[in-house]
């Protein structure tokens, strides 16, 4: 019987071509990533990597008041711990498990010792950093210029295009601090949408019942984001029976 589990329902892992795979593959180690797990701490030496598989990570800045805000999330489409291949070891934000789930672990000097052939890993890596750093700074113009309405939209919306399924677990607690907003904004954009067909909101879960109301209530900033990784990953090639599909 098939395994539930495999490195290829990760993207980045599934378009690699079979000989740089099996290179990574003996190494790969599932883990399982449970919620509010924290994988990396602000200024901590980064010693692995990690591909999430059905889990999605926040990247989240703490100030010094210790109020937080996500700055990225990263899901099945791409990889925690850029900094080890960017050229250094630590990163100044935390990565906490927002949605809990699974994903492999891959020690960071193997993916470093990758990364340097130059081959088509590099370019993946490169092309998902950019994709990466195109959702930090929407999200940063989104926190300034946008409603909660519409940011707890596109956050839906990103979270949504992660996961198999429309069922969300999640509290209001949770969102309000990856957006950096009070709980009692959330609760109001939530009750919002939730009157308006848009979702349905009980004890921690959210059902999205109609996506097309969120993609209308969003802002502009959800499709920069979406459209950047698909132009950015578009023409990748996935092997042969691996598990995944193009973002």
């Amino acid at each position: 019987m098939a395994s539930p589990h495999s490195p290829s329902q990760n993207h980045l892992l599934a378009a690699l071509p079979t000989a740089e795979y099996e290179r990574l593959a003996p190494h790969l180690e599932l883990v399982a990533m449970l919620l509010g797990q924290t994988l990396y701490e602000p200024g901590g030496q980064l010693q692995h990597v990690y591909f999430p598989t059905t889990a999605i990570v926040s990247l989240l800045y703490t100030m010094e008041s210790g109020s937080s805000a996500e700055i990225a999330g990263v899901g099945n489409e791409g990889v925690l711990g850029i900094s080890l291949f960017m050229g250094g070891d630590t990163t100044p934000s935390s990565a906490v498990v927002q949605t809990a789930g699974h994903g492999y672990r891959l020690p960071g000097r193997l993916l470093k010792e990758e990364f340097q052939r130059a081959g088509l890993m590099q370019r993946l890596l490169l092309r998902y950093t950019q994709a990466l750093l195109t959702q930090m700074c929407q999200t940063a113009a989104c926190n300034r210029h946008h409603s909660i309405e519409q940011q707890l939209c596109r956050w839906l919306l990103l979270t949504l295009d992660r996961l198999p399924t429309s069922e969300l677990v999640m509290t209001q607690e949770l969102i309000a601090s990856a957006l950096g907003v009070r709980r009692e904004g959330v609760t109001e954009a939530a009750g919002n949408l939730q009157r308006a067909g848009v979702i349905r909101y009980r004890r921690g879960h959210i059902s999205v019942i109609e996506r097309a109301g969120l993609e209308a209530g969003a802002c502009e900033c959800y499709g920069v984001v979406r459209k950047e990784l698909v132009r950015l990953l578009s023409d990748v090639q996935y092997r042969q029976g691996a598990e995944a599909v193009a973002a």
